[in-house]
Protein backbone atom coordinates (compact mmCIF):
# COMPACT_ATOMS: atom_id res chain seq x y z
CA UNK A 1 0.00 0.00 0.00
CA UNK A 2 2.73 1.99 0.54
CA UNK A 3 3.79 2.29 -3.20
CA UNK A 4 -0.16 3.06 -4.13
CA UNK A 5 0.14 5.50 -1.91
CA UNK A 6 3.20 7.68 -3.00
CA UNK A 7 1.93 6.80 -6.49
CA UNK A 8 -1.17 8.75 -5.01
CA UNK A 9 1.19 11.66 -3.70
CA UNK A 10 2.81 11.81 -7.43
CA UNK A 11 -0.84 12.33 -8.91
CA UNK A 12 -1.96 14.84 -6.76
CA UNK A 13 1.48 16.70 -7.00
CA UNK A 14 0.91 16.84 -10.92
CA UNK A 15 -2.58 17.55 -11.00
CA UNK A 16 -1.94 20.33 -8.13
CA UNK A 17 0.69 21.72 -10.37
CA UNK A 18 -1.60 21.50 -13.85
CA UNK A 19 -4.39 23.80 -11.78
CA UNK A 20 -2.19 26.19 -10.88
CA UNK A 21 -0.52 26.54 -14.08
CA UNK A 22 -3.83 26.48 -15.98
CA UNK A 23 -5.12 29.19 -13.56
CA UNK A 24 -3.05 31.67 -15.20
CA UNK A 25 -4.97 30.95 -18.58
CA UNK A 26 -7.84 32.71 -17.11
CA UNK A 27 -5.77 36.31 -17.28
CA UNK A 28 -4.52 35.44 -20.33
CA UNK A 29 -8.30 35.27 -21.97
CA UNK A 30 -9.33 38.53 -20.25
CA UNK A 31 -6.45 39.91 -21.40
CA UNK A 32 -7.24 38.90 -24.96
CA UNK A 33 -10.83 39.37 -24.55
CA UNK A 34 -10.15 43.19 -23.66
CA UNK A 35 -7.72 43.52 -26.36
CA UNK A 36 -9.90 42.22 -29.18
CA UNK A 37 -12.90 44.21 -27.76
CA UNK A 38 -10.82 47.57 -27.47
CA UNK A 39 -9.52 46.79 -30.53
CA UNK A 40 -12.85 46.26 -32.56
CA UNK A 41 -14.16 49.01 -31.30
CA UNK A 42 -11.42 51.82 -30.98
CA UNK A 43 -9.77 50.61 -34.27
CA UNK A 44 -12.67 48.65 -36.12
CA UNK A 45 -10.39 45.70 -36.53
CA UNK A 46 -11.20 42.11 -35.17
CA UNK A 47 -10.40 38.70 -36.07
CA UNK A 48 -11.99 35.15 -35.29
CA UNK A 49 -8.80 33.48 -34.67
CA UNK A 50 -9.07 35.83 -31.20
CA UNK A 51 -12.55 34.50 -30.56
CA UNK A 52 -11.85 31.29 -31.13
CA UNK A 53 -8.78 31.07 -29.10
CA UNK A 54 -10.63 32.42 -25.94
CA UNK A 55 -13.01 29.74 -25.87
CA UNK A 56 -10.05 27.35 -26.49
CA UNK A 57 -8.47 28.24 -23.62
CA UNK A 58 -11.96 28.17 -21.40
CA UNK A 59 -11.91 24.96 -22.90
CA UNK A 60 -8.52 23.98 -21.34
CA UNK A 61 -8.90 25.26 -17.59
CA UNK A 62 -12.30 23.46 -17.74
CA UNK A 63 -10.97 20.37 -18.85
CA UNK A 64 -7.30 20.58 -17.77
CA UNK A 65 -8.66 21.72 -14.28
CA UNK A 66 -11.10 18.61 -13.64
CA UNK A 67 -8.32 17.01 -12.11
CA UNK A 68 -7.51 19.42 -9.81
CA UNK A 69 -11.09 20.20 -8.80
CA UNK A 70 -11.29 16.42 -8.14
CA UNK A 71 -8.18 16.99 -5.86
CA UNK A 72 -9.39 20.02 -3.76
CA UNK A 73 -12.69 18.23 -2.99
CA UNK A 74 -14.66 21.37 -5.05
CA UNK A 75 -16.55 18.93 -7.22
CA UNK A 76 -20.50 19.68 -6.54
CA UNK A 77 -22.17 16.96 -4.35
CA UNK A 78 -25.42 16.56 -3.57
CA UNK A 79 -25.22 14.75 -0.18
CA UNK A 80 -28.74 14.62 1.17
CA UNK A 81 -29.18 10.77 1.12
CA UNK A 82 -25.30 9.92 2.03
CA UNK A 83 -25.10 12.95 4.53
CA UNK A 84 -27.33 10.58 6.55
CA UNK A 85 -24.71 7.66 6.86
CA UNK A 86 -21.15 7.02 8.85
CA UNK A 87 -17.93 8.93 7.55
CA UNK A 88 -16.92 5.30 6.83
CA UNK A 89 -20.04 4.13 4.50
CA UNK A 90 -19.66 7.58 2.86
CA UNK A 91 -16.08 6.44 2.09
CA UNK A 92 -17.24 3.12 0.59
CA UNK A 93 -19.94 4.76 -1.75
CA UNK A 94 -17.49 6.98 -2.78
CA UNK A 95 -14.92 4.56 -3.94
CA UNK A 96 -17.34 2.32 -5.31
CA UNK A 97 -18.76 5.47 -7.28
CA UNK A 98 -14.77 6.16 -8.76
CA UNK A 99 -14.72 2.66 -9.73
CA UNK A 100 -18.34 2.22 -11.43
CA UNK A 101 -19.21 5.82 -12.79
CA UNK A 102 -15.88 7.40 -13.07
CA UNK A 103 -13.45 5.46 -14.61
CA UNK A 104 -15.42 3.92 -17.24
CA UNK A 105 -17.35 7.48 -18.24
CA UNK A 106 -13.17 8.92 -18.39
CA UNK A 107 -12.67 5.60 -20.31
CA UNK A 108 -15.67 6.23 -22.75
CA UNK A 109 -15.10 9.45 -23.58
CA UNK A 110 -11.36 9.13 -24.52
CA UNK A 111 -11.86 6.14 -26.72
CA UNK A 112 -14.72 8.14 -28.45
CA UNK A 113 -12.45 11.27 -28.88
CA UNK A 114 -8.96 10.10 -29.78
CA UNK A 115 -9.96 8.98 -33.32
CA UNK A 116 -11.53 12.56 -33.85
CA UNK A 117 -8.41 14.20 -32.73
CA UNK A 118 -6.47 11.98 -34.71
CA UNK A 119 -8.55 12.56 -38.23
CA UNK A 120 -8.21 16.09 -37.47
CA UNK A 121 -4.92 16.24 -36.77
CA UNK A 122 -3.89 14.65 -39.86
CA UNK A 123 -6.67 15.96 -41.67
CA UNK A 124 -5.20 19.69 -40.46
CA UNK A 125 -8.89 20.44 -39.70
CA UNK A 126 -9.26 23.91 -39.74
CA UNK A 127 -12.32 26.60 -38.22
CA UNK A 128 -14.76 26.85 -40.68
CA UNK A 129 -14.78 30.49 -39.47
CA UNK A 130 -12.59 33.08 -41.72
CA UNK A 131 -9.08 33.19 -40.48
CA UNK A 132 -9.94 30.52 -37.36
CA UNK A 133 -7.52 27.87 -35.92
CA UNK A 134 -6.50 24.87 -36.48
CA UNK A 135 -8.73 22.37 -33.85
CA UNK A 136 -6.93 19.50 -33.52
CA UNK A 137 -5.54 21.01 -30.04
CA UNK A 138 -8.74 22.05 -28.78
CA UNK A 139 -9.81 18.14 -29.41
CA UNK A 140 -7.10 16.99 -27.59
CA UNK A 141 -7.73 18.81 -24.96
CA UNK A 142 -10.21 16.30 -24.17
CA UNK A 143 -8.53 13.12 -23.88
CA UNK A 144 -5.94 15.37 -22.14
CA UNK A 145 -8.74 16.63 -19.32
CA UNK A 146 -10.18 13.22 -18.77
CA UNK A 147 -7.12 11.38 -18.45
CA UNK A 148 -5.45 13.88 -15.90
CA UNK A 149 -9.63 13.31 -14.00
CA UNK A 150 -8.72 9.33 -14.46
CA UNK A 151 -5.63 9.89 -12.75
CA UNK A 152 -6.98 11.85 -9.59
CA UNK A 153 -9.84 9.56 -9.36
CA UNK A 154 -7.29 6.75 -9.00
CA UNK A 155 -5.38 8.77 -6.38
CA UNK A 156 -8.71 9.40 -4.67
CA UNK A 157 -9.32 5.77 -4.53
CA UNK A 158 -6.55 4.76 -3.34
CA UNK A 159 -6.72 7.46 -0.71
CA UNK A 160 -10.16 6.14 0.25
CA UNK A 161 -9.02 2.47 0.12
CA UNK A 162 -6.43 3.88 2.85
CA UNK A 163 -8.25 5.29 5.14
CA UNK A 164 -10.70 2.34 5.50
CA UNK A 165 -7.76 0.52 6.28
CA UNK A 166 -6.41 3.22 8.90
CA UNK A 167 -3.51 4.55 7.30
CA UNK A 168 -4.38 8.15 5.99
CA UNK A 169 -6.67 10.48 7.56
CA UNK A 170 -10.27 11.08 5.79
CA UNK A 171 -9.60 12.41 2.14
CA UNK A 172 -12.81 13.90 1.90
CA UNK A 173 -12.13 16.47 3.60
CA UNK A 174 -11.66 19.83 1.57
CA UNK A 175 -7.85 21.14 1.52
CA UNK A 176 -8.14 23.66 3.74
CA UNK A 177 -4.93 25.43 2.61
CA UNK A 178 -5.31 28.91 2.02
CA UNK A 179 -6.12 29.83 -1.59
CA UNK A 180 -4.31 32.40 -3.94
CA UNK A 181 -7.22 34.95 -2.96
CA UNK A 182 -6.43 34.90 0.80
CA UNK A 183 -3.23 35.59 0.23
CA UNK A 184 -3.12 38.56 -1.49
CA UNK A 185 -5.77 40.19 0.60
CA UNK A 186 -3.32 39.46 3.43
CA UNK A 187 -0.43 40.76 1.92
CA UNK A 188 -2.39 43.94 0.55
CA UNK A 189 -4.29 44.40 4.57
CA UNK A 190 -0.29 44.32 5.87
CA UNK A 191 0.79 46.76 2.86
CA UNK A 192 -1.82 49.06 4.00
CA UNK A 193 -1.05 48.89 7.44
CA UNK A 194 2.75 49.55 6.74
CA UNK A 195 1.76 52.74 4.78
CA UNK A 196 -0.02 53.90 7.65
CA UNK A 197 3.04 54.28 10.00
Amino acid sequence: MSALLRLSRFIDALNERVGHTVAWLVLVMVLISASNAIARKAFAVSSNAFLEIQWYLFAAVFLLAAGYTMLRQEHVRIDVVLGRFSRRTQVIVEAACIVVFLFPFGLIVIDLVWPLVVKAYLMGEMSSNSGGLIRWPVFALVPAGFTLLLLQGASEFIKRIAFLQGLVDDPGRKNQDKRDEADLAEFLRQQAQEAKK
